[in-house]
Formats: C-alpha cells, structure tokens, sequence
C-alpha cells in the first residue's frame, strides 16, 4: 500500500472535443433500504450516516438484473429524445456486476433497445462510467461515431455480502445514461477538453471479488466461504482516493487550460461522504460546487456520475454550454478524470 501513494502510476492524459450532450437518463431500483432497515444486521444506522453520509440507497428486486437498469436509464434519456434512438451508432456500458460473462451486458441492452449500434462492456469498477466515457469520446472524435449512447450502471447489492456489515450499508444500485452527438470539432467545440486514465494493479487486491472468473472458478467451498463477494479494504481505499483524486483533478483541469474556478460543477464518484469531504478540502473549495447524492442513493460504482449527472441536468444545476469535472476511482485500481464541456 505504501508504494501506491509514495510512487503513484502516471496516469495517460488526452482530449477529446466535438460531442455534446443531447440527452441525459437515469434508473434505480424502487425498492428503499434505509439504515434502519438495517439494524437487524446488527448494523448501527448512526454509525452508518456518520461513516459514510449514507442514509438510504436502493436494491433491486430478485430477478432484476444490471441490464434492467441500464436501459430503464437509456429509455429515460430517449424519451425526451425519441427520434434519435434509430440514429445511434454506438453503444458503451460501464459495469463489473454484469448480467453474465457471455454474452456482454451491452448486447443485452442493444437488443432491448431494439437498436443495431456495435455494442461493448467496459469494466473499471468505480471508473467505469469514466472509461466508457473516454472511449466513447474516441469513435466522436475521430467521426467513427455520430451518436453515442453512454451508461453506467450496476447491481451492487447482488456482488457484496449482507454479513459484511463495513461493506454491505455502503453500496446500492442505479444507473445512468448520456447520448452524446458529434459536432464539429473546433477549438471551442464541446467534449473532453481533457481527461485522464490510470491504474494500478499493485492495489488489485484491495477490491476484489476472488470467486468471479477463471482464476478462481465456482466451488461449494467457495461460496461456503463467501468468495462470490466482494472484499475491500475500506480504509486503504480511502487513503488512496483523496490523495489520487486531488491531485488528478488539478492535473486534468490544468491540461484543459482552465482553473478550478472555471468549473461550473464537479460531480465525483460518489463512494463515500467523507472522501468527497477529503477531496473537496484538499482542493480548497466550497461544498456548493460539487453535487452530492449518495445520501440518497449509497455507492452505485459505475453508476454514480451519470445519475448524479441527470440529476444535475435535470434540476437546471448545469447544462448545455456549462464545464463540469467528473472523477471516478475505485477497484483496479482504476481511475478516470475528465474537464467535459457539454
């Protein structure tokens, strides 16, 4: 762990202009687990909102699946855009709770959809919304794309054990769900006016759910001992996140050629209250300048920035024209920046 913070991984940076956004979406499951649904557990629900700032998040019914999310979220964002369905030429999901190995989530969603877009999942746990992002941004960029449809989302409450009280109170499920357009891509068009990737597999350990492919494959041992679920080292995360969040966020708006005061909003991977706290402190900025939502809706990992970005969208906090920072970080380790005029 030491040498994840001493001598962090450098992170790739680029640019990615000539998209912006046409419509936002977002679904979560209407099922609500306060933290007093969780005292049964042995689960103290103060203990709960003071950890974490969590005081509800959502879990889907038996029988619903990461799919199910994402497109209820694609469909939210069609419906105020229904002429551009048939018009999408691209589609990208971030999730690691997928539907099944094989086929891919996003065909899934492709066909339900009732669209014939090339269609991929992308797995960087809490950055995956971030990395499906980027990659996106590269088909608009280079015209490969025209219409693309972009979405995070996640079923966490089917991957972490209800017996894990420092983990289970923490995470919900929910997705979210951007399409973004290709413009011309002029010096002030709209897009990626930077972003940033990173990993580092040195911390790989610290998020893991051993039980979930070919390395460790399905035994009644292993689901004896709980393998099928997730497990993290809380506070090693923690420490990572706000010291790699910082200092990539200032490294990313610095590259776009823009200060920090130039951000309308900064919608960060909403894991816990107290790493955006960390986060928010180390920057030197006010609480109003960044949205906070997982009071509400727990840590939903790919699904996080897009819902709080429809929330933002839809509450006139931001929109077309605006420059919001978005930072996703999580399992991988893998993180995920980008200064997105939209």
């Amino acid at each position: 762990m030491s040498d994840i913070l001493t001598s962090p991984r450098a992170a790739r940076f680029g640019q990615s202009r000539g998209f912006q956004v046409v419509s936002v979406g977002s679904a979560v499951p209407p099922r609500i687990v306060t933290n007093a649904d969780l005292a049964h557990l042995g689960c103290d629900p103060e203990w709960i909102r003071t950890r974490s700032g969590i005081t509800e998040r959502r879990h889907a019914d038996p029988g619903t699946a990461t799919s199910d999310l994402a497109v209820a979220a694609a469909e939210a964002a069609l419906a105020d855009r229904p002429e551009l369905r048939e018009r999408i030429d691209l589609l990208v999901l971030g999730t690691f709770t997928p539907d099944t190995c094989i086929p891919s989530t996003a065909c899934l969603v492709q066909d339900r959809l009732d669209i014939t877009a090339p269609a991929m999942d992308v797995t960087a746990a809490c950055a995956g919304f971030a990395y499906a992002l980027v990659t996106a941004s590269q088909f608009l960029a280079a015209g490969s794309s025209n219409l693309a449809l972009v979405i995070g989302a996640d079923t966490n409450s089917r991957v972490v054990n209800p017996q894990d009280l420092k983990t289970w109170p923490l995470f919900g499920d929910g997705a979210g769900a951007v399409l973004l357009e290709r413009v011309d891509p002029t010096p002030d068009a709209p897009g990626l006016l930077a972003w940033s990737l990173g990993a580092d597999g040195r911390g790989g350990d610290l998020l893991v759910c051993p039980m979930s492919g070919s390395r460790q494959p399905v035994t009644a041992a292993g689901v004896a001992a709980g393998d099928q679920f997730m497990k993290m080292d809380g506070r090693a995360v923690f420490k990572w996140a706000i010291r790699l969040a910082e200092e990539n966020i200032r490294s990313v708006v610095e590259r776009s050629g823009l200060s920090l005061d130039d951000i309308d909003l900064f919608v960060l991977h909403q894991a816990n209250l107290r790493i955006i706290d960390g986060i928010r402190d180390a920057l030197g900025l006010p609480e109003d300048r960044f949205l906070v939502n997982l009071d509400r809706y727990g840590n939903t990992s790919s699904g996080s920035i897009p819902l709080a970005v429809d929330e933002a969208w839809r509450s006139g906090r931001i929109g077309s024209g605006n420059t919001v920072v978005i930072c996703g970080f999580g399992g991988g380790l893998a993180w995920g920046s980008g200064v997105w005029k939209l």
